[in-house]
């Protein structure tokens, strides 16, 4: 009898997973609840880390960078990634950026520059200012955010104007691109946000 009811039970939550909206190849379900991750095409969960961004930040469209070519005031100036993932720069034209580190998208115009333009580039690139976030359902004033390093989802909330009296207030649902892929999760409002994630605050059931 025991069995039949853990067999019941199981079979229950794995149908309130299916039919959650948009649940699917790189939707995490419930992560504040029970086993954690994505689900993967065959329906099983993959670990939670895969969706954390690992290494260097890479650059994405709503980006403003910092590039400095030493000794050439001409070309040293603040450019805006642009909604193809380029920033376009004197001499050298439009030059891709989303998907690339700072550090790579500095060999990249250094490259380019050192074709047919100046001898030995010396360049750097640094982040300005980063894409915004997000923010809408149960919160006063939604839309959207300069994102601020070390951000969390409860800053965002804050930052928002805090809570409708409808809000959840345990748990968000963010959205997020790692790796050219988009992933939805449920997380705590202590979870780290990252430049260009959506914040969803849902309507509590009760």
């Amino acid at each position: 009898m025991t069995r039949s009811l853990f067999i019941l039970t199981t079979a229950l939550m794995l149908a309130a997973c299916a039919g959650r909206p948009g649940a699917g190849p790189g939707t995490i379900v419930d992560t504040t609840r029970g086993p954690v991750g994505p689900v993967g095409r065959e329906g099983t969960l993959v670990p939670h880390e895969q969706i954390m961004p690992r290494g260097p930040y890479l650059l994405d469209t709503g980006d403003r960078l910092r590039v400095v070519v030493f000794g050439q005031e001409g070309l040293t100036n603040s450019y805006a990634v642009d909604a193809t993932g380029a920033i376009a720069m004197p001499l050298i034209g439009l030059v891709p950026a989303a998907g690339k580190s700072t550090d790579a998208l500095a060999r990249e115009i250094a490259g380019r520059l050192r074709g047919g333009f100046i001898r030995e580039p010396s360049v750097s690139v640094e982040v300005e200012t980063y894409r915004p976030f997000f923010i809408m359902g149960e919160v006063t004033a939604g839309g959207q955010f300069p994102f601020v390093s070390g951000m969390t989802a409860q800053n965002a909330i804050a930052i928002a104007g805090g809570f409708t009296p409808r809000a959840n207030r345990w748990n968000v649902e963010v959205t997020r691109k790692v790796n050219g892929q988009l992933y939805r999760a449920d997380v705590p409002l202590t979870h780290p946000l990252a430049p260009g994630d959506t914040v969803v605050v849902r309507e509590r059931w009760f």
